[in-house]
């Protein structure tokens, strides 16, 4: 039996396509036979019957089990956001709860981030990080990396794994959220760079790949990640 795996899909910044590489991680994994769901603990910028982050993953990758902790109108950081909203922002122990009970049901449980590693989810200044030390009691706990293609990706890149890694939460791999069709010198200068690290480089999606058909997006997509250590018995 494949052990229970929680999946944390995080970004060297905003905007570096978090969202797309979690509905390729999760049309991917489903092809491979796993039972996903996705979970976005705080989605900010997004008011009442809006398609959020959740929503595209769902009309992407074909999975139904998608959530948010909470949903805030002003497109800033959770704490700021709520704030302005005044409203009360889940706790991580409230965010654990969420995950603990899709994860009764589900194999593999993709989490996204808002922003990047370090961004405070509540008002005791708890991030990402902190929530993903804390499931570790729960299931396997592994952590995805997007990155951009151009530059400054190499520096965020760096600064997230270091961040990882001083928190013993080693990363998984990276995925390179968008990449153009007609790559620049210093983009493939920087994917060369990418390919050295420790860290593996899982892939690179391919620029506009939320804009494909869903029966498209979900046959390409395997194509594009290479996945072993995500799916495997262990």
């Amino acid at each position: 039996m494949n052990q229970p795996t929680i999946i944390f899909v995080t970004g060297t910044d905003t905007g570096v396509g978090k969202t797309v590489t979690t509905a390729a991680l999760a049309a991917s994994l489903a092809a491979a036979g796993a039972t996903v769901a996705a979970y976005k603990p705080t989605q900010t910028g997004v008011t009442g019957e809006e398609a959020g982050d959740m929503d595209e993953v769902r009309r992407l990758s074909g999975i139904w089990s998608v959530t948010e902790g909470i949903r805030l109108a002003v497109p800033m950081a959770p704490v700021a956001a709520a704030e302005l909203e005044r409203r009360i922002l889940p706790s991580v122990t409230q965010h654990v709860n969420n995950i603990s009970e899709v994860l009764e049901t589900h194999g593999i449980v993709l989490v996204e981030g808002a922003g990047g590693l370090l961004v405070e989810m509540d008002e005791r200044a708890h991030t990402l990080a902190d929530l993903a030390g804390r499931v570790k009691e729960l299931a396997r706990v592994l952590t995805i990396v997007v990155c951009r293609s151009g530059l400054g990706t190499l520096n965020h890149t760096e600064l997230t794994l270091e961040a990882l890694d001083r928190r013993g939460l080693p990363a998984a791999g990276l995925v390179i959220g968008s990449w153009p069709e007609s790559p620049t010198d210093l983009e493939r200068g920087n994917l060369r760079y990418l390919n050295s690290l420790r860290v593996p480089l899982l892939g690179s999606l391919p620029a506009g790949a939320s804009e494909l058909a869903p029966d498209t997006f979900r046959e390409r997509m395997p194509h594009y990640l290479h996945l072993p250590q995500l799916w495997s018995e262990s």
